[in-house]
């Protein structure tokens, strides 16, 4: 092998295995969620009285059912979202305390006000707005339905 081709298979050698783990890092598997489809049908009932429903017997907790989001807010009420985000569909949207409560995913920081509208833009593409729910409340049953 003649230097110029040593060099120029060294060259691009280097290169992929500076490139590699840097493509790597932002895998799927890296990502704790999958990416899944938007719930579509949703109609189902919690038992506020349930082990289950124990996380909604405060403000600001929250549960997770049917790939939805269902919270209990600061100020008391029920709220649900999809848990699948607008952005990039994966199943990793949660409630949580900031800013008076909002949706969040953490796989690339997409935040959503309680009626889903965006909060925030990420990777400079326009934020969609997050599916919310209907929730009814009948005595200890909560009811969550599109």
């Amino acid at each position: 092998m003649e230097r110029k081709e040593f060099l120029r298979s060294l060259g691009a050698g280097a290169a992929f295995a500076l490139t590699f783990p840097c493509l790597q890092g932002c895998s799927k598997d890296e990502i704790d969620g999958n990416l899944v489809d938007e719930p579509t049908g949703i109609d189902f009932t919690i038992d506020l009285t349930s082990a289950e429903a124990s996380n909604l017997s405060e403000n600001g907790g929250f549960i997770l059912k049917n790939l939805v989001v269902v919270a209990r807010n600061l100020q008391g009420e029920y709220v649900a979202a999809s848990q699948v985000c607008s952005h990039q569909s994966y199943d990793q949207v949660r409630f949580v305390d900031q800013s008076g409560g909002i949706f969040y995913c953490d796989v690339h920081g997409s935040r959503f006000g309680q009626d889903g509208t965006p909060l925030n833009q990420v990777d400079g593409t326009p934020a969609r707005a997050l599916t919310v729910y209907n929730t009814e409340l009948d005595g200890s049953i909560l009811r969550v339905y599109e």
